[in-house]
């Protein structure tokens, strides 16, 4: 296979386009990516850089007509022309048909029902007033949890309800309704699969997530109990196997009080839960995506050693050109790595960049994290 000759593209152009990148670069892969601007993260190092948009029918096209392989950083991207794109002969990771499933909560509980995979129970609605009039007559009992059927991510389009007072706060348009579960923890497993079938999954990961309902920080491996770290990677297993896709998935999880697994949401694509496979894992997740959009022997995903990996986000209070503060400090740390992502302008809780934090156990690990969310800010001059 001579790298320089595959005709690759990626819908996307943000940090996720830019450690994707890194591979690309290391195997000679001539990468290109499309997005508006190329002062976003992955037009530093990308081989090329089309501006446009990726939700436009005529710039994907565009983009995508001389292409070999078509993937995506980001699921909200212009479906129409995937298909198109498709037809032509494109080979497009995700498929289409798949895409349009995962990108409406609806239909992605849908299928798991459909699959009989472990979801959260759920039902579906088409406004605000539809599910005010549910709970008036009894139909809805609170606590629930709202999240629009597309365009939701990183915290955005989920809403808590737990009480009379928060219907005034209910989303609008389609959503779903989902009933609120007792959560034990909230797990990930990043997967990845070839077109050749070959499945392989990263050890689970254990989230913490703040106020915005972001993921904070993560520890890898979660602390679980072997029965549920073996029920976590058959489901994994299966929900990759049903879904066929070429590339990465990454699948997050309920752990429940009653010990259940339930499937949360998936994203398939490389994720904020497999970050700290960059210095972590064999294989990294970048590469690993690479090697399955490819079609190439998947790599090995064993972890080298404890980790965590904790976000840099945008302070509360600031907007403008972000200034780095404190990252002397954390880089004295022993086995601390930052990835800062270029974003030109900050803003509160907007993801800057990440920090890996390896050890030899999770005490030691802890007591990084404390210290790095002290230190470090991402502030405006």
């Amino acid at each position: 296979m001579k790298m320089e000759e595959i005709r690759i593209g990626i819908l996307g152009g943000g940090q996720l386009g830019k450690m994707l990148n890194y591979t690309a670069n290391q195997w000679n892969l001539p990468l290109a990516l499309l997005d508006q601007q190329p002062e976003f993260p992955a037009g530093v190092n990308s081989w090329k850089f089309t501006t446009g948009d990726f939700k436009n029918y005529e710039d994907v096209m565009a983009f995508g007509g001389h292409l070999d392989i078509l993937g995506i950083e980001i699921e909200h991207v212009n479906l129409q022309a995937l298909y198109d794109l498709e037809a032509q002969g494109t080979k497009v990771h995700p498929r289409p048909a798949v895409l349009e499933i995962i990108k409406d909560k609806y239909l992605q509980n849908q299928f798991y029902r459909k699959h009989k995979l472990p979801t959260v129970a759920f039902d579906r609605y088409d406004n605000a007033e539809e599910i005010k009039t549910a709970v008036s007559n009894g139909t809805l009992v609170l606590p629930f949890v709202q999240k629009t059927r597309g365009e939701g991510y990183d915290g955005r389009g989920v809403q808590m309800v737990n009480q009379p007072e928060d219907l005034d706060k209910l989303l609008q348009g389609p959503s779903i309704v989902e009933g609120k579960v007792k959560i034990k923890k909230e797990l990930a497993v990043v997967t990845a699969r070839n077109e050749a079938g070959d499945i392989q999954c990263y050890d689970p990961v254990e989230m913490v997530f703040n106020d915005q309902n972001m993921l904070d920080f993560l520890y890898a491996p979660a602390t679980i109990p072997e029965k549920i770290h073996d029920q976590l990677m058959n489901i994994a297993h299966d929900t990759m196997q049903k879904y066929a896709i070429s590339g990465l998935m990454a699948i997050e999880f309920f752990w429940t009080t009653d010990d259940e697994i339930l499937i949360n949401e998936v994203a398939p694509r490389p994720h904020n839960s497999g970050h700290h496979t960059l210095e972590n894992a064999v294989t990294n997740q970048f590469e690993q995506h690479l090697r399955g959009l490819l079609n190439l022997p998947l790599g090995d995903t064993k972890l080298l050693q404890p980790a965590a990996m904790l976000n840099i986000l945008g302070e509360p209070d600031y907007t403008g050109i972000p200034v780095y503060h404190g990252m002397e400090d954390v880089l004295a740390l022993d086995n601390v790595h930052i990835h800062i992502y270029g974003k030109p302008e900050t803003r509160p809780y907007r993801k800057m960049g990440h920090v890996t934090v390896c050890g030899t156990d999770r005490i030691e690990i802890e007591d990084k994290i404390e210290y790095i969310k002290k230190t470090l800010k991402v502030i405006t001059s």
